[in-house]
């Protein structure tokens, strides 16, 4: 079928269908390298569609800031975890070097991050080091979560399940922190879920640095919302996690800014106009822009609204004017939630074009 039209101007510049042989393509991260060429790194699934099935990480590129891309995947780790590997995120290192981060499955009873390095521009990788050796758990750190602080502390923020009766555990949140490009690794305190997030726990946390230096988490629940916690002393210690007017499903956001005037730009499910008996569905995927460090958010509009659609596990990457955005786009009608991958690419100005206005919480943050 052909793809769902666009917002004018928005571009659909790269789409990652299924195929046989490769029954799912799912999600990945942006890096843009030295000489200008942009890096897509995203989980390619090679023996079913299922999230435990065998599952590589390959590579696409660009040359022209996203406009088009290369044809031919390129293997980056493959063969890798009793079960699979996969959601990848990138970062560029004080050092220069690219720091290549992926969840390593090997059981329902241990999931956990590693870290790659590559020292020549994404040609070539080191061997993988555990992040968290110890307690062995199922983690769950979703793609382009990954973030740098101006110090070059790294923080990995995970969800973390354990196996009980047959199924994982309500997640709680707890996030790692490196002040050594990755070499050694500490434990931030546990995050409880309240009852309020429902039977999900705190899920697929994600991190963002707001202007004045404070970090606000997002985590996806079955409480009808996204939930927040913030830290004020980079990402060591973290409020207690509350509901917001992030109306959503059972689905993930991203947050992220996208300039160096501190804007933010969040994407995610918008469920605050959906009936009821549609909010289980991921779908519609919408932005906003945020001025004041995530307390309110303007110029929120859809970006892609078919109703059988299923949109989730994005990536965002500022280039220039544009914002390409990195997503798991599916048809749920097709059994296809999450089997084919698609690259977007988003003018700013269509980011800024009038929108809707919503406050995410009625109070201050902390």
């Amino acid at each position: 079928m052909p793809p769902d039209p666009l917002p004018d101007g928005c571009e659909r510049v790269l789409v990652l269908a299924p195929q046989p042989g490769n029954l799912r393509n799912s999600e990945g991260d942006f890096i843009t390298l030295r000489d200008g060429r942009i890096l897509f790194v995203y989980t390619r699934f090679t023996g079913g569609g299922g999230d435990h099935d065998r599952a590589e990480l390959v590579c696409r590129e660009s040359r022209n800031k996203g406009r088009t891309w290369t044809t031919e995947d390129r293997t980056i780790v493959s063969g890798e975890g009793a079960m699979n590997v996969m959601s990848v995120s990138l970062l560029r290192l004080p050092s220069e070097r690219i720091a290549l981060f992926y969840l390593r499955k090997n059981s329902v009873t241990d999931c956990r991050p590693v870290v790659r390095y590559s020292t020549n521009e994404g040609n070539t990788w080191s061997e993988p080091s555990e992040i968290i050796t110890e307690p062995i758990r199922y983690y769950v750190v979703n793609n382009d979560r990954m973030i740098r602080l101006p110090s070059g502390r790294l923080l990995i923020p995970a969800a973390c399940h354990d196996w009980c009766g047959g199924r994982h555990t309500p997640a709680e949140v707890q996030v790692w922190r490196s002040d050594d490009e990755g070499g050694t690794w500490t434990a931030g305190p546990v995050l409880s879920p309240p009852p309020e997030t429902g039977d999900s726990g705190l899920q697929e946390p994600g991190v963002a640095l707001l202007p004045d230096g404070h970090l606000l988490m997002l985590c996806r629940t079955s409480g009808g919302c996204q939930f927040a916690s913030w830290s004020s002393d980079q990402g060591k210690t973290w409020s207690v996690p509350r509901p917001t007017g992030i109306v959503s499903p059972l689905s993930p956001a991203s947050i992220a800014p996208i300039g160096s005037n501190g804007d933010l730009l969040l994407v995610w499910n918008d469920h605050r106009h959906v009936p009821p008996d549609r909010r289980r569905f991921r779908t519609p995927l919408a932005i906003g822009i945020s001025r004041d460090g995530g307390i309110s958010w303007d110029h929120v509009k859809n970006l892609e609204n078919n109703p059988d659609g299923w949109y989730c596990y994005t990536a965002v990457h500022a280039v220039d004017d544009w914002v390409l955005l990195g997503c798991c786009a599916g048809n749920q009608q097709h059994g296809q939630g999450l089997a084919l991958t698609e690259v977007l690419r988003i003018p700013k100005t269509w980011l800024y074009s009038p929108g809707d206005h919503f406050v995410t919480l009625p109070a201050a943050r902390l």
